[in-house]
């Protein structure tokens, strides 16, 4: 696996990734109607309670009956409401027993994790699934964008983007085909910033971001993969 391209493959990752731990744990089975009417129950009976099903099926694009499934799936296996930095990455390595997920999971653990509070809740994780399966292709990119932007300021800078690199190198193993050198992603961090940073000051902004992937046919096409998928 070559890193050309590679912008495409950390959104690519973690929508396969969640469609696979969605799958896993059940969360993406259907829901019966009794199965309705228990979860709406069960609200009350976890750690943190969620926000009401009208209040994110407002938030989302999913309905009240896909919430209620989503949220049977997270509950039995997250009882307590959240999930935390460490169960997160747990998860992630169970799909690269090869590489080292750890990092990676860590990136997209803070994307996920909306205020920053080091727990991810049943609204955080929708909101996102939402976004990421339904989304706009611009709210794709722009979620896409925080993942990159490691500290939140605003700007990917190059350090960001090769730790991002890095990670998703370290994530698929050394064994790859064909095998990168170890120069392989601080080199698809130059071509990144050839093709993003516009006005060449060191940095990528959002609007930068959306103007070159916006004009990307490959990367337009790739937003579209996953739609529907639940």
């Amino acid at each position: 696996m070559g890193f050309q391209g590679m912008e495409l493959c950390a959104m690519a990752v973690v929508v396969l990734l969640f469609i696979a731990v969605l799958k896993q744990f059940g969360i993406l089975e259907p829901m019966s109607m009794e199965d309705s009417s228990d979860s709406e129950l069960e609200l009350s009976t976890v750690r943190h309670q969620p926000e009401g099903l009208d209040q994110l099926q407002a938030q989302t694009k999913f309905t009240k009956k896909e919430l209620q499934s989503l949220y049977r799936g997270f509950k039995n296996e997250c009882p307590t409401g959240l999930v935390d930095e460490d169960t997160f990455k747990l998860i992630y390595s169970q799909f690269f027993p090869q590489g080292d997920a750890t990092t990676y999971a860590h990136f997209l653990f803070n994307a996920f994790d909306a205020d920053g509070n080091g727990a991810i809740r049943f609204e955080d994780f929708v909101v996102g699934l939402s976004i990421l399966l339904r989304g706009t292709v611009h709210e794709k990119l722009k979620w896409a964008f925080n993942l990159y932007d490691i500290n939140k300021d605003g700007y990917i800078t190059k350090e960001e983007m090769l730790a991002i690199m890095k990670s998703i190198y370290d994530m698929m193993g050394r064994h790859t085909y064909p095998i990168l050198r170890e120069d392989a992603p601080m080199e698809h961090v130059e071509r990144f910033f050839q093709k993003m940073d516009r006005n060449q000051d060191g940095v990528v902004t959002i609007d930068e971001f959306l103007e070159t992937c916006q004009k990307d046919e490959n990367i337009m096409s790739s937003m579209q993969l996953f739609e529907n998928v639940i």
